[in-house]
């Protein structure tokens, strides 16, 4: 039986359908409900809604304690608030609530355990609250992408130090703090200076994917098989889109629109977080649900369409200028996420697979005797 607490995921999952539609209505291809007014929460929706409820959700249950669920109930809340017709507005406060709220997770978090792999998801944590407030005030989306990106990213960096520590030599902890640091002075430079501000948040996005490429056991696991080699291979990919990310930052500053502004905002969240996430989800999953999500091959799938529709819709459509490839790409992107959500769902359902049934030509021997 799935713990009651698996109740606050449903609107993160409400979110990511909702984003997703709402990002095909963006790109102008065939969405199953066309909404206007909701392509606008896209962005939010998509961060704040389903990859925020989720984080805030697993910090709660690593804290063990009542109060620490406010924080996904509110950001969940927000995201749902968000598609009302008019009250929208009113999930803007309760997003600011959810982060402010997922900061506080981390102090007794940090007091129970003064570790570097918290104190990076906390100062992601942290970006993830200036990007809501900057949305509560009306700033444009591209405005706030800085800080959502950073949010994403450092708490995916915290999350794979936490994960991989026995892997890594004593100094990574450090490094990635400092890094973490690096890229929390470096997403308000890049909001006040979107050439020179962003070009240095580029810089230093660039030396944490180096960081994650050295001291990640991706590099080794990917030589194995089953679920770690599909682990790996998925943080091996999102390793490189977070590569991308930090390369349009460092050539085209922070991009308002156009398709230096599209291939930034999907080679961070879906390239490198999405790629994540399907890279933890086996994990995660079982932890803050008490439900098995076991390994499967059909999970290769999702993961290979997500990286090929990428490739598709940021060199074909957004280097090259290609509608359609964007278009297609872009769709491809959709089905990929909506996939692996259905492969992981069915997964769950069928539960752990069986043992495999004795070959009879390996039986033999024990015949003959």
């Amino acid at each position: 039986m799935p713990a009651p607490r698996a109740l606050l995921a449903v609107p993160a999952g409400v979110a990511m359908v909702v984003g997703v539609d709402a990002g095909l209505t963006l790109l102008g291809v065939w969405a199953p409900v066309h909404s206007g007014r909701l392509s606008e929460a896209h962005g939010l929706l998509m961060v704040l809604g389903f990859v925020g409820t989720l984080v805030a959700l697993e910090r709660a249950v690593a804290l063990g304690s009542p109060w620490g669920y406010a924080a996904p109930a509110l950001l969940g809340s927000g995201a749902l608030l968000l598609l009302a017709p008019g009250v929208d507005r009113l999930g803007h406060p309760l997003l600011v609530a959810g982060t402010a709220g997922l900061c506080l997770l981390y102090v007794p978090l940090w007091r129970r355990q003064r570790d570097d792999a918290v104190l990076v998801s906390a100062l992601g944590a942290v970006l993830a609250l200036g990007g809501a407030v900057l949305a509560l005030g009306g700033a444009d989306l591209p405005l706030a992408l800085p800080w959502l990106a950073g949010f994403v990213v450092l708490t995916i960096a915290g999350e794979r130090l936490e994960l991989a520590r026995l892997a890594m030599p004593p100094g990574a902890g450090t490094s990635l703090v400092l890094l973490g640091l690096a890229v929390t002075v470096g997403v308000p430079a890049a909001t006040m200076w979107p050439r020179a501000g962003a070009g240095a948040l580029g810089l230093v996005v660039l030396l944490l994917a180096a960081w994650l490429a050295s001291y990640d056991v991706a590099r080794r696991t990917v030589r194995g098989s089953g679920l770690p080699r599909f682990a790996a291979a998925c943080m091996l990919a999102g390793q490189g889109w977070l590569a991308v990310a930090g390369s349009v930052w460092l050539i085209a500053g922070q991009p308002a629109d156009g398709a230096a502004y599209d291939a930034l905002v999907h080679a961070v969240f879906l390239g490198f977080a999405i790629s994540m996430i399907m890279a933890h989800a086996s994990s995660i999953l079982p932890a803050v649900t008490r439900v098995p999500l076991p390994y499967r091959p059909a999970m290769w799938a999702p993961w290979l369409l997500l990286q090929v529709s990428l490739v598709l819709r940021l060199w074909g459509g957004d280097a090259l200028g290609n509608d359609l490839a964007r278009e297609v790409g872009g769709a491809g992107n959709a089905v990929a996420l909506l996939l692996f959500f259905v492969v992981a769902a069915a997964s769950t359902a069928m539960g752990p697979p069986g043992p495999r049934p004795v070959v009879a030509a390996a039986r033999e021997p024990e015949v003959a005797r």
